[in-house]
């Protein structure tokens, strides 16, 4: 697998509440481990948010006997968003932090992933396609017909999301299973860049750059070259590499 991860700031913010992790060496019973994390909360509390569920994520992936999948992934968050309560329960400080969180894995040739919030995780061939759904308010407008689609990414309601980690007692994330193929890449990001870059120039960008380092730079710079509203993080990898890859 190659890969690469990045977070920026971006233009408006202070602080960085964006969090990810990437590895290609085995963890637990995956082969790999690709997460992405956007953190809300007042103070420094997002910031921790987003870093400490993925540090526990990854602590149970490591620990798991299982070796189905999902169920590695749903204990993980459901530890995770445990522990988040209890930690925010004593410190007034952290009260009402949460993060969005996507967390992936390609064992074979299989895509493995689970979502909650608006993070996003993106399949990129010939084209690009979001395949995680945002637990976002204005989404859940667009599926009951109340908007239409195109009208989305300027709403006014953009950021309020509707699931998240660290708010009820259990976490309701969405799994997925997808097959791929060789060359495919896999684009995870916070809104951070999926609110700044349009999905066609995301791709277009990915598609003209050398590497996943030079393209996960230019994704950053195009967000932060049209506003940087937020902060940005993301995760590009390409599972099975094609043998016309540079990469």
């Amino acid at each position: 697998m190659k890969y690469y991860a990045m977070t920026d700031v971006g233009r408006r913010r202070e602080m960085n509440q964006d969090y990810v992790y990437a590895t290609g060496q085995p963890i637990g019973p995956f082969p790999n481990l690709l997460v992405v994390a956007d953190g809300m909360g007042g103070h420094k509390a997002g910031d921790f948010a987003s870093k400490f569920t993925v540090e526990v994520v990854k602590r149970e992936i490591a620990g798991s006997r299982s070796r189905k999948p999902e169920k590695v992934m749903h204990d993980a968050i459901q530890v995770a968003n445990r522990e988040l309560i209890r930690v925010a329960s004593r410190d007034v400080k952290l009260e009402g932090m949460g993060t969005t969180l996507v967390v992936a894995t390609v064992i074979g040739d299989t895509l493995y992933f689970a979502n909650i919030g608006d993070s996003r995780l993106y399949l990129i061939d010939d084209n690009i396609k979001q395949l995680s759904k945002d637990h976002s308010l204005v989404e859940e407008m667009v599926r009951l017909g109340g908007i239409k689609a195109e009208d989305a990414r300027n709403h006014p309601d953009k950021n309020i999301i509707t699931r998240a980690m660290g708010v009820k007692d259990e976490a309701e994330a969405d799994f997925y299973e997808f097959r791929i193929k060789r060359g495919d890449k896999i684009l995870m990001c916070t809104d951070g860049l999926s609110n700044m870059v349009e999905d066609e120039d995301m791709f277009g960008l990915v598609k003209g750059s050398r590497d996943v380092v030079e393209a996960v730079q230019m994704l950053i710079d195009r967000a932060n070259s049209n506003g940087g509203r937020d902060n940005i993080g993301v995760v590009l990898a390409e599972p099975i590499a094609s043998e016309e890859s540079t990469w």
